[in-house]
């Protein structure tokens, strides 16, 4: 099997961003995967200034493996916003096709089961434009794994029906959010059910033919229910196995390595790498 391809959530290193970047160059990880906040938002980086951190980063030999933006801040089925933010969307897309990785990554809200809900619909118009544009310009949204099921989310992209809309598979987020459910419902985690329902790894298998960059990210649940992210190959993840699902349905992007948490953020990526090139 080929080396896995491995990037780095940049913003995660806690450094400034181009000493960051740099950081990644000397461990050898070809992808950055990147924040589009502050310097890197769509509004900060004109036409000129997006070509220069290409070249910046090619001078490092790296590439954006993914834009990364909307972190939970967005809700795609709430009909009040739904204009200023599918604009918004369109910025994305656009930037992330001038910086050559044509993937952006978004939390777009937690999606219905129920297909009569009013929030169903408005998923479907909001996400409909955003496939327009993304065609148009030559990018996907890839949904991030995590509030919904995967057959919720496979149903959405399946309706849609359009090759801008994608998945950036997180398996610890299909730990995480779960477990956060109960919590906020005040009720007991039940492990075994949020598992068969949720299915952090074999709902790769699912998602396999939508999967086109993936979060490596590790997440356990304490016997009281709390949750925690945790470093790479500590936690409920089977990596192996995912990362065989993946493979064996010819999944050739990026794994990138998001850690959240932590004292020594820098220790524990580099540690991430390190498990990584040993799959």
């Amino acid at each position: 099997m080929p080396d896995l391809k491995i990037a780095i959530m940049l913003g995660n290193l806690k450094m400034e961003p181009y000493e960051g970047m740099k950081k990644v160059a000397e461990l050898g990880v070809p992808g950055i995967h990147l924040s589009a906040s502050g310097p890197f938002a769509p509004e900060n980086l004109d036409a000129a200034g997006r070509k220069q951190l290409v070249a910046h980063l090619k001078s490092l030999g790296l590439e954006v493996s993914a834009l990364s933006a909307w972190g939970g801040q967005v809700d795609l089925g709430d009909a009040e916003p739904s204009a200023e933010n599918v604009a918004w969307g369109k910025r994305l897309l656009e930037l992330a096709t001038d910086l050559e990785c044509r993937i952006w990554q978004a939390h777009v809200g937690i999606m219905p089961g129920d297909t009569s809900d009013p929030r169903w619909q408005t998923f479907m118009d909001n996400m409909g434009q955003l496939a327009q544009h993304g065609e148009k310009v030559g990018a996907c949204l890839a949904i991030e794994t995590g509030p919904e099921p995967p057959p919720v989310l496979k149903r959405l992209i399946d309706t849609i029906g359009s090759p801008a809309i994608r998945v950036n598979y997180d398996p610890a987020n299909l730990i995480l959010w779960p477990a956060g459910f109960a919590e906020r419902e005040g009720r007991p985690y039940d492990k075994e059910q949020a598992l068969a329902e949720f299915q952090p790894v074999e709902g790769a298998k699912l998602l396999a033919e939508y999967i086109v960059h993936t979060h490596a990210k590790d997440a356990l649940v304490h016997p009281d229910g709390k949750r925690q992210e945790v470093p790479l190959g500590t936690g409920w993840i089977d990596w192996p196995k995912y990362v065989g699902y993946l493979q064996d349905a010819g999944f050739d992007g990026y794994f990138a390595i998001e850690r959240e948490v932590g004292d020594d953020p820098v220790g524990d990526i580099t540690k991430a790498v390190e498990f990584l090139r040993t799959l």
